[in-house]
């Protein structure tokens, strides 16, 4: 069975309901490419009216993490999958619907091989940025994650 974007917006709302109600939605998911959007709104706004920096976080760690789930179940190996950190600029206020987008699955297809070669865990820098509807850049996550083969 293959991870869908309408598998991952269900995932969502039994997993991270609080991603699902802040409206996070994955809108596209390809062997290279995720990406989500969330549009700004009341419960998902800070005191400055515009959208709260941790619901960009979400949105953009889905983009790579959805990414990386879907290369692991791939794979067909058991794999631990995990942050280790992150980072993220903003740039922009955050209003209107703002569209996450990771490109970097060869970078993950890379890893994987890596950690099934030498069974030693292995890390992967993976960026997400997030656009408003002008097409201006309005923050830019980087999310490390670690993927080890269970044994």
């Amino acid at each position: 069975m293959t991870i869908s974007p309408r598998k991952l917006n269900a995932f969502l709302l039994i997993k991270l309901p609080a991603a699902y109600f802040c409206g996070v939605r994955t809108k596209a998911l390809s062997d290279t490419t995720c990406e989500v959007s969330v549009k700004h709104r009341w419960i998902n706004q800070n005191p400055f009216n515009s959208m709260f920096w941790a619901v960009q976080g979400m949105a953009a760690e889905l983009t790579t993490g959805a990414l990386v789930m879907s290369k692991v179940k791939s794979s067909g190996i058991k794999m631990s999958m995990l942050v280790t950190n992150n980072d993220a600029k903003f740039t922009k206020k955050a209003t209107g619907r703002i569209k996450f987008t990771c490109n970097q699955g060869t970078l993950i297809d890379d890893a994987i091989s890596k950690a099934i070669e030498t069974s030693e865990g292995q890390t992967i820098l993976l960026n997400s940025k997030g656009v408003n509807n002008e097409g201006l850049q309005v923050s830019d996550f980087n999310f490390e994650w670690s993927i080890k083969v269970k044994h």
